[in-house]
């Protein structure tokens, strides 16, 4: 419970957030695609003391990914094109997903597909999942696969589309966006009126590199999905606008999160939770310590409950989602 610590008389603060109807106990989570399809982040922080982690997109069937190179660093982040390489929701419910329960977490799955067919079917094979897994992130955004024109989250009809195709998984579903549209407003909005309790802002952004000495694509995808410290003031404003515009519609940010004050930035913007993805390239614990200085800066503001945050630059503070 919120209050001060006997001992040191310092505030302490009740971390606890719900994003739609799933409670968690603090906001931090792994991003989608960042930290494998298991434990495989268990050596380096305590899974099961995160608010969740959430898995790499799944379809239902193996698929290989991109040809090499995937991944390419650049000034303020990296460029990755893997191609949502994953062994299919059946191998990953047998082989991976139970060393990743075994550490305590809970865990987000996530799917997508090239038709609303393969929503379908990731999403049915998903229903057998045991009640760990909490929710279903419907990734309709990723730029490693599909091209502009063909991206569901480029559309509101096709993201509504996207999204009632999942219902099967029987479980909350939050809907994962692009940030490569003119607005995400109407396209958050469709997808929950396609039964999304949630929305995460936002993916990758579309980008490249060339290099000139070959004067040849950098990666094997040619282009693909920019992401870290650059793309964190881009996803901030989607969160700003769609909370803005939709403020009963719970939000779970991603783009650029390194430090735990970036979390607290999007918690301010609207945000119910947010999670950490690139960061953990370069230090696999990191999303663990930006949990650690979340706690602290919760602390040191004097800040008793996580929901007080929620929203509060908007000017009328905010729930919890």
């Amino acid at each position: 419970m919120p209050g001060a610590d006997p001992t040191t008389g310092e505030c302490v603060t009740d971390l606890g957030t719900t994003v739609g109807s799933v409670a968690l106990p603090n906001p931090v989570m792994t991003a989608s695609g960042t930290s494998g399809h298991g434990a495989e982040l268990a050596p380096y922080v305590n899974l099961g003391q995160l608010g969740a982690v959430v898995c790499k997109s799944l379809l239902a069937e193996p698929w290989p990914g991109n040809p090499p190179p995937r991944v390419h660093e650049t000034a303020a982040g990296m460029l990755n094109s893997v191609g949502l390489q994953g062994p299919g929701v059946a191998a990953w419910l047998a082989d991976d997903l139970p060393a990743l329960l075994a550490t305590g977490a809970r865990v987000v799955a996530s799917v997508w597909g090239r038709t609303t067919d393969d929503y379908a079917a990731a999403a049915e094979a998903l229903a057998a999942a045991p009640p760990e897994v909490v929710a279903v992130e419907v990734n309709v955004s990723c730029p490693n696969h599909h091209a502009r024109h063909e991206m569901f989250a480029h559309d509101p009809a096709a993201t509504a589309e996207a999204v009632a195709a999942t219902a099967a998984c029987g479980r909350p579903r939050w809907a994962k966006l692009s940030p490569n549209v003119t607005s995400l407003v109407p396209i958050a909005e469709a997808a929950a009126g396609a039964g999304a309790e949630a929305v995460v802002l936002v993916n990758t952004l579309m980008g490249m590199s060339i290099d000139v000495s070959t004067r040849r694509a950098r990666l094997g995808g040619r282009g693909g999905g920019l992401s870290g410290p650059a793309i964190h003031p881009v996803a901030v404003r989607a969160v700003w606008d769609v909370h803005c515009a939709l403020p009963d519609l719970p939000i779970v940010a991603v783009g650029g999160v390194a430090r735990g004050v970036d979390v607290v930035e999007f918690l301010l913007a609207g945000a119910s939770a947010a999670q950490v993805g690139t960061a953990t390239f370069a230090e696999p614990g990191a999303v663990g310590r930006v949990l650690d200085e979340v706690d602290s800066w919760c602390r040191s503001e004097g800040v008793e409950r996580l929901a007080e945050l929620v929203g509060a630059a908007h000017g009328g503070g905010g729930g919890g989602g």
